[in-house]
Formats: C-alpha cells, structure tokens, sequence
C-alpha cells in the first residue's frame, strides 16, 4: 500500500458523507515539530509534579505513553491526576512553526462532505492550530479528548461516541490519520482510511495491515490527487 497513485484512484470523493481529521501531524506536516514542544512541557509538568530531573520524568512520561496510549491517560489512571490543568500547560505552545495553507483551505473548500476534527488534544489547541492555517472554517465539529471522557485514540469508545455525537454514517465516511493504528477502529466501524506516512515509528505500527485503505505523503498531496483525478 505504499503506492498511492492507484490507491487514490479508488477514492471517490464524490461518495464520502463525511471526512473524520485527525489534528496533529496529520492537518498539518510532521516537519512542523509541534509535538517536540507538546513534550517538552509534559517533562516539565511531570518534573514539578513528582520532583523529578528531567531524565527521570522523560522516562516516567515515554512509559505511561507506551502503557496507556497516551501519558495523561497514564498519569490519570496510576496517579489520580485532573487532566484538565495537564491538557491547559501542555497545549500552551507556539504554533507559529505551522505555516498558513491558502492550497489546503482550497483543497478543503473543494472536497464534498462534512468535515470533522478527532484529536486526542483538546478544543483550544485544535482552534489555534486552525487559525494558523487558516482552515477552521471548513469544520463544523471538533471530537477532542474531553468530549472523549478522556479516554484516547486507538480505544473504540470514543469513536461510537463521535459517530453518536455527529450523526456521522460510517459507511460513508472516511478518516485521515498519521498514526496506523487509530485507524483499526474506524475500519471496524465500516470507515474508509488515509494513513499519511510518518517518520516516527510509533506512527508506523500497523501500516502495513488491512485496515490501512489509502496511503499519502501528506495531506495536501492526498487530496490533491483525490481531486485532481476527480476532475
């Protein structure tokens, strides 16, 4: 599936009802680097919280991640945390490393169907990261991690809540991600899925399988080729 000429190909997306975007990495490039700022304010937010150095708390951070799916979740479940102030420091970020897309905004304004955000952030950072692309006003709904109950990405849950939630038919929906694995419980649901490739191998795991449909470089890329070969 790594061939995404014939892949593309296959996609109509003159038959999707909706398209369900993931945020991070997938809205915008990789290359952006917003997820090195998101962990470094994590490794800070655990070093004060347990008083720890910082190697100590990047250990503590990357294991609750590997158990858990995400670190909050980890740090919520083994050590009673509100995730409500973690989500507030972390987010507090610079987004200005992510460049505006006008071509995304108008691939976007060109592509049939409803268009969602389903992130394990939250509202506030999914609403700047928008801004600076100057994208936002394609979305009618954003499913974050609150909406989620806290619960993360790859768990089903929170996707038989987004489909409840935004009336969204999955059989005629298709979602985009950077992370393989996320994708498992859209393709269970009946979705079409976009793996936009990634770098990083914890964004890799499960690319190879079934549940992978259609392969991009990026977002603008991948729909530009859906597009285009629409005509």
């Amino acid at each position: 599936m790594s061939n995404l000429d014939p892949l593309t190909r296959q996609l109509d997306p003159a038959s999707v009802g909706a398209w369900v975007f993931d945020l991070d990495n997938t809205l915008y490039p990789a290359r952006s680097n917003l997820f090195v700022q998101v962990s470094e304010r994590m490794t800070l937010f655990i070093q004060d919280r347990f008083d720890l150095d910082r190697d100590n708390a990047k250990a503590l951070q990357r294991d609750l991640f590997r158990r858990h799916g995400t670190t909050m979740r980890g740090l919520m479940t083994e050590h009673g945390m509100d995730p409500i102030p973690f989500l507030d420091f972390v987010h507090d970020i610079d987004v200005t490393p992510v460049d505006p897309s006008p071509e995304l905004d108008g691939l976007l304004a060109r592509l049939p169907g409803r268009k969602v955000i389903f992130t394990n952030g939250s509202v506030p950072h999914a609403e700047r990261v928008m801004a600076r692309l100057g994208v936002a006003r394609h979305f009618d709904h954003i499913h974050d991690i609150v909406a989620a109950e806290f619960t993360p990405k790859p768990d089903p849950a929170p996707y038989r809540a987004l489909i409840e939630i935004t009336g969204i038919q999955p059989s005629s929906a298709v979602m985009v991600e950077d992370m393989a694995k996320n994708l498992l419980p859209a393709h269970d649901l009946g979705m079409g899925t976009v793996w936009l490739k990634s770098d990083f191998d914890w964004a890799q795991d499960g690319a190879d399988q079934a549940h992978v449909h259609h392969v991009g470089e990026d977002l603008v890329s991948f729909l530009r080729g859906v597009l285009d070969r629409r005509g």
